[in-house]
């Protein structure tokens, strides 16, 4: 699980729809579930919603 993710981290998806597709996270929400939901920004400007538990914060450039 993504533990410490904040607004303009990057990250990979690691499971779900959007698996392997990598961008910048921003919109941190919580839904009425109560599951942690992020919008990830891909490099081409396509934007999707997902878990924030399929995503893993990448270090470095």
């Amino acid at each position: 699980m993504a533990q410490g993710l904040k607004d303009g981290d990057n990250c990979k998806v690691t499971a779900g729809t959007h698996k392997d597709k990598t961008g910048t996270v921003s919109d941190i929400n919580t839904s009425k579930t109560g599951h942690l939901t992020i919008t990830v920004t891909q490099p081409n400007g396509v934007r999707f919603k997902t878990l924030a538990k399929n995503v893993v914060v990448l270090t470095g450039k």
